[in-house]
């Protein structure tokens, strides 16, 4: 039985090694990014999921500062090799993370940005003491830890650092940037992507591009950005994403280290269960990867739970969906119900083209983690995507009901839905619709093939929260065809049936001739015939017909 602790939320190597916290073993990663022999690494997960942890343990494993904890390592599987052993705590190392970089103004960026390096600065300040660096480096070296360099030695300073530690040590350095990409989003978010790229670019240019003092570096983010964006003319970079065949099993947990772990905890028995909740992620080939960050809280609370979800904001996400055309928000209605969408995409990220570029947004769900990938044409441009497991459909559910939540008719809604008051029910979804009707224009729809699909969205959407209390099916044979929406009880009580339906002028005369139609369609094609299997009477069932014209709506009840 496995009795070590588990720490969530602690991502320093260190205190969990030194505590024996709950840790599954990383450090192949070490051999096997060292051996590459990549001049720049970028590799792109997903939010918590162990970027920071293991950007944490390579630092301790090079770092100089380290070369006396060595015993960090025993036991583990980088110090198999007798060169590694050796090769523990030879380097200088230069870390910095950008996770803490949400400024909504420019200004703000750049003094967090400015904090940053100073405080980086502070830990090396034994360089001051040295006869390497010249007066007017030393000058520069107490403006920047002072926070009083002009912005073109701010832009420089990391790039003058690694000299410095290069001249000292006699080493090249290594450097580490965690979370490259969050000032990126929040820039892009905030409307000052310009000027932030024109900061970045020359920052990393100087330290990742032009630099002859860097051994190696290695950063990590969400996503991956664009090189006309950051990384113009980088020769020297080698970007890894969710797609790309190394590094596969080390961010995550694999099906194997899952099972162990599950196994050492004595919940064996719920491993199909907890695959169906946190499986799904595919890292190149490797196609069971777990959110390590959900196995770990499963493993501490032993609950099922959207952990994940309640991590950080998805701002750019929400944003994207809300604001997107009418064939995502199709295809998103797709995946809710458990299917698959043919994009092409590129998993290069350009912020000022997203919500412009087609395929984009599937881009950003990729990289995310709310999508996976089912298969790719050999040109790698064109993939067959759905939602990654039951955690992200819950995820994205809850999502669509914050939106509606901002209308003040959401929750009558759903009560007057259970309380079957049709009056009730069709005068708080038209206030609904044109509410909302700046984000999901169903008016735009109509011209469309099979606009039903808009409204039925929709109305998935607002009665998402009732998941658990009902078993929510959608687009299912029964009878002679194929039901709209069913809503069966879990326990004991009322299902309901919903049909949707578009007014169509040829077809029908008034709004409500099409709910007439709806409820037509409903009896001859016999619906309620699955219901009935299940042990349904007749009169526990209730249908309904919804009849949209743009922002209006007609309910029957049949």
């Amino acid at each position: 039985m496995d009795t070590r602790v588990i720490s969530i939320g602690n991502q320093d190597f260190e205190d969990i090694i030194s505590k024996n916290s709950f840790y599954i073993d990383k450090t192949s990663f070490i051999k096997e990014w060292w051996e590459n022999l990549d001049p720049v690494t970028l590799i792109t997960r997903p939010r918590r999921f162990g970027k920071t942890l293991l950007m944490s343990m390579v630092e301790k494993f090079f770092s100089l500062e380290y070369k006396d904890k060595a015993w960090l390592f025993d036991g583990l599987s980088i110090f198999k090799e007798e060169a590694y052993r050796k090769l523990q705590g030879t380097y200088p190392v230069i870390s910095l993370s950008f996770a803490s970089v949400k400024e909504i103004k420019f200004e703000d960026f750049y003094e967090q940005i400015r904090l940053l390096i100073a405080e980086l600065y502070q830990r090396f300040s034994y360089l001051m003491e040295s006869e390497k660096l010249n007066k007017a480096e030393k000058i520069h070296f107490t403006e920047i830890m002072e926070g009083k360099a002009e912005k073109v030695i701010v832009i420089k300073s990391l790039y003058h650092l690694s000299g410095y530690l290069f001249r000292f040590h006699g080493r090249k350095p290594i450097i580490l940037l965690d979370e490259y990409d969050t000032p990126m989003q929040e820039a892009y978010l905030s409307g000052y992507w310009d000027e932030m790229t024109v900061f970045i670019r020359g920052l990393f240019n100087s330290a990742f591009k032009t630099n002859p003092y860097l051994e190696r570096a290695l950063l990590t983010g969400i996503t991956r950005v664009s090189k006309e964006s950051i990384f113009s003319d980088f020769n020297n970079l080698v970007v890894v994403t969710t797609t790309s065949c190394v590094y596969e099993d080390s961010f995550g947990f694999t099906e194997e280290e899952v099972f162990r772990a599950l196994d050492n905890r004595g919940l064996g028995d719920q491993k199909e269960t907890v695959k169906q909740w946190y499986d799904g992620f595919t890292f190149g080939e490797q196609r069971d990867i777990y959110n390590p960050w959900s196995i770990i809280n499963f493993l501490k609370f032993k609950r099922f739970g959207t952990y994940w979800a309640n991590t950080s904001s998805n701002g750019l996400v929400s944003r994207l969906l809300q604001s997107a055309d009418q064939d995502v928000k199709e295809k998103l209605e797709l995946l809710l119900q458990g299917g698959m969408i043919n994009v092409a995409l590129d998993e290069q990220i350009v912020f000022n083209q997203l919500g412009k570029k087609r395929g984009s947004i599937w881009s950003l769900l990729l990289a995310s983690g709310y999508l996976k990938v089912e298969s790719a044409d050999l040109s790698g441009e064109n993939y067959v995507l759905s939602l990654t497991n039951q955690e992200v459909l819950r995820m994205l559910r809850g999502t669509i009901i914050d939106w509606f939540q901002e209308s003040d008719h959401y929750g009558a809604f759903l009560t007057a839905l259970l309380a079957c008051d049709v009056e009730a029910m069709e005068e708080y979804l038209n206030r609904i619709l044109v509410q909302i009707s700046s984000s999901f224009d169903g008016g735009k729809s109509a011209g469309r093939a099979e606009p039903e699909r808009f409204y039925h969205g929709l109305v998935l959407g607002l009665i998402a929260e009732l998941e658990g209390k009902y078993h929510i099916r959608s687009n299912r044979e029964s009878g002679f065809g194929r039901y709209d929406v069913m809503m069966e009880p879990v326990d004991a009580g009322t299902a309901y049936i919903l049909e949707f339906k578009v007014f169509n002028p040829k077809k029908d005369k008034t709004l409500e001739e099409s709910a007439d139609a709806g409820l037509k369609q409903m009896e001859e094609k016999r619906y309620e015939e699955e219901l009935i299997a299940r042990g349904f009477h007749s009169e526990d069932i209730r249908r309904y017909a919804f009849a949209f014209e743009g922002k209006r709506v007609a309910v029957k009840e049949g």
